[in-house]
């Protein structure tokens, strides 16, 4: 059988929804469809089996075809002839009440090229992420080198007294209190290797031209590699009904406008969220300041900054159906053509939307955490409370600990999911066998098409049945799982270990997705296609790779300050004593608060500027500020010309080696172009 149809049975042989299974089945019977009928308890199954003249016909529309032609001496009869069914099961209309055409209501669905194609990426994109995770882990360990480096050796060594975290409970802390997180966070990501190791990743999203020739390949030998979409699905039209009328191309722009400005309204709502999350994180560090535990009064911040990242998964997880709701709903606004039509514009809506709900939050802390004033006039929520500060080893540690922990959750919850469901159904699965006479039949009449008897088809499908529904749009939903590709690329200067994390991921997942399509679901239509929707939406992420890590290492780290201090400020400014460079860089960096200023005593309480050995300190320490008005000093304004000058470089330099690749490797191999040249020279010919 090419299909199976389920509907539920009915006792009530006069309801509507009774004569509209009838009259669709009699349509199917118009169209020479041989239909076997099987009832069970409370469902009623319909085995569909396609004429042999329906598959010719559709061959023999390709070969006449612009684009399809190359396909049309394929032999592939079932995978086609299924596709072919389906679009048909999809296409009849009935005629009681208003019309209406077959969408969702029917299961059981087949692989294809498209399947094949997801399969092909994802184990060559898993191959392409050794490179890199070997790389990054040699950047980790790249940062114990540095634990006895001057910046570190007076971080550890300093009698500085800093100036309170919070408000009301934070009291003064000594810099030397950050000498374990300067030594086991800081300094292993925020390094000179981690420059070369992001450089290294913006140019490593050049494997998609590498994937280009991969694919070539195999679309090559399963020829398709000009098949185009659109047009077998004007083909099918004809096969289905060879009066159709073509569906015309149509633009409105009352539409397209009332689009973009939903697409608009619902960035926004997914970055008032990322507010809400600042709020969140802002309000759960001053609840437990003022806590009875010892541990999370102390450390508020960064517990703050923890639970943050968690409530900002289950974000995620909530607003990822939301956006696919809203993504659909779009597309119906829009009115696309044709499903490839429909299939890209959803791609790009639903990426948009993933992206802002997944990187918003991770923006502000890479490049706009921190930025909360100074002593005695910080930036504060409703007047209120104090707007959130780096972690006191860095900005970059906030930034590695967000992107730990949504990587992390993400990719654990859904695999151990995915598993678990399988196990379970792997446990409660029972052995079928084929009753005595299915299975005593001789075996070569099974080889002549000799068929089973009507109970042992009712326990195939009823198994098959109870199997997890799918739908056009469940291959999407696999490559929505690979969004991870974004945080390999994207900030992997503030986490250098996740190209591991998705390496290891990825092992994983390509197998749990295999025993998911062929043991939990019904079967996916085959499609043809000869690319995957997302490469464009790939070759996106690595262009915002190049902006968003040449602005990490040139905003967010320490990288360009470490250098204008040995260059312009520190001791071999004016000569080549090397070992000595950095001397006095961490002092540099700092500036005098005096307590005495009203401002600061209506900042702070008396209590707060005790230390913990009962010293009464007059002033603490700050950024590149004067000391007499706070302002900020020449040398801040310097670094920060620096900063964006080194951005514009490195992205520039990036940019520039990422098309000289682009040029130097082709995108087809010669000798898949030299298949494609003699197999059409000798098409040629036989038409001659």
């Amino acid at each position: 059988y090419d299909y199976v149809l389920v509907a539920k049975t009915m006792e009530n042989q006069e309801r509507e929804e009774f004569k509209k299974q009838i009259e669709y089945i009699e349509e199917l019977k118009k169209k020479n469809m041989k239909v076997t009928k099987i009832i069970d308890d409370d469902l009623v199954f319909y085995g569909i089996q396609a004429p042999r003249e329906i598959f010719e016909m559709y061959r023999y529309l390709l070969k006449v075809s612009d684009a399809c032609n190359w396909s049309s001496d394929q032999n592939a009869v079932p995978l086609s002839t299924i596709r072919i069914v389906h679009f048909i099961l999809n296409h009849t209309p009935i005629h009681s009440g208003k019309q209406k055409e077959l969408k969702d209501s029917w299961a059981r669905n087949y692989f294809g090229e498209k399947v094949a194609l997801y399969y092909l990426w994802l184990g060559w994109y898993t191959y392409l992420l050794i490179p890199p995770a070997v790389i990054g882990v040699i950047v980790f360990l790249y940062g114990l080198a540095f634990f006895n480096s001057s910046p570190l050796k007076e971080v550890c060594e300093a009698d500085t007294i800093m100036c309170p975290l919070c408000d009301k409970r934070c009291k003064v802390w000594q810099l030397s209190d950050t000498c374990m997180y300067a030594k086991q966070v800081s300094l292993l990501f925020d390094n000179n290797g981690t420059v070369l190791f992001a450089m290294f990743m913006a140019v490593w999203t050049l494997f998609l031209e590498f994937w280009k020739r991969h694919r070539a390949s195999f679309v090559c030998e399963w020829k398709v590699s000009d098949w185009c979409e659109e047009e077998e699905e004007l083909i099918l039209e004809i096969v289905n009904n060879a009066n159709c009328e073509p569906k015309e191309y149509k633009h409105s722009y009352l539409r397209s406008t009332l689009v973009l400005i939903c697409v608009t309204a619902m960035i926004l709502v997914i970055i008032g969220l990322t507010h809400a999350l600042v709020v969140f994180r802002v309000i759960a560090a001053v609840l437990m300041a003022d806590g009875s535990w010892e541990f999370l009064s102390n450390h508020s911040n960064s517990c703050a900054m923890m639970l943050g990242a968690v409530f900002h998964y289950l974000i995620i997880t909530v607003m990822t159906r939301i956006n696919r709701i809203v993504a659909m709903k779009l597309c119906e606004i829009e009115k696309t053509r044709s499903h490839a039509a429909t299939e890209k514009s959803f791609t790009v809506k639903m990426f948009t939307f993933q992206f802002f709900t997944y990187f918003s939050s991770l923006f502000y802390v890479a490049f706009f955490l921190g930025i909360n004033g100074h002593p005695g006039g910080y930036v504060r929520i409703a007047g209120k409370w104090r707007l959130e500060e780096c972690h006191p080893s860095g900005c970059l540690t906030d930034l590695f600990i967000q992107m730990a922990i949504i990587m992390v959750l993400k990719q654990t919850i859904s695999n151990v999911f995915e598993f678990t469901v399988w196990l379970k159904r792997r446990r409660t699965h029972k052995l079928q066998r084929k009753c005595a006479h299915c299975y005593l039949k001789d075996e070569s009449e099974a080889k002549h098409g000799s068929e089973l008897c009507d109970n042992c088809k009712l326990r195939n499908w009823l198994s098959n049945y109870r199997l997890n529904d799918v739908d056009s749009f469940s291959l999407f939903n696999e490559f929505l799982e690979m969004i991870q590709f974004s945080f390999t690329t994207i900030f992997v200067a503030a986490f250098p270990l996740a190209p591991l994390l998705a390496l290891i991921n990825n092992v994983i997942e390509i197998r749990l997705d295999a025993i998911k399509m062929v043991t939990l679901e019904r079967r996916l239509v085959p499609k043809k296609t000869n690319d995957i929707v997302w490469t464009g939406v790939l070759e996106a992420i690595g262009v915002l790779a190049v902006i968003a890590n040449g602005l990490v290492i040139g905003v967010s780290s320490d990288f360009i300050p470490r250098l204008v201090y040995r260059y312009l400020y520190g001791p071999c400014a004016n000569s080549t004593a090397a070992d000595t460079c950095m001397v006095g860089y961490i002092n540099n960096t700092l500036s005098t608060v005096r307590m005495g200023d009203n401002n600061i005593l209506n900042e702070f309480l008396p209590k707060q500027m005790v230390t913990a050995g009962g010293l009464n300190v007059s002033h603490c320490y700050k950024d590149y500020r004067s000391n007499e008005d706070y302002s900020l000093t020449p040398q801040f304004w310097l670094i920060l010309a620096v900063r964006f000058a080194f951005v514009i470089l490195f992205e520039h330099v990036v940019v520039i080696c990422k098309f000289i690749a682009a040029w130097f490797v082709p995108s087809a191999p010669m000798q898949v172009k030299n298949d494609r040249l003699f197999d059409k020279l000798n098409r040629l010919k036989e038409e001659l």
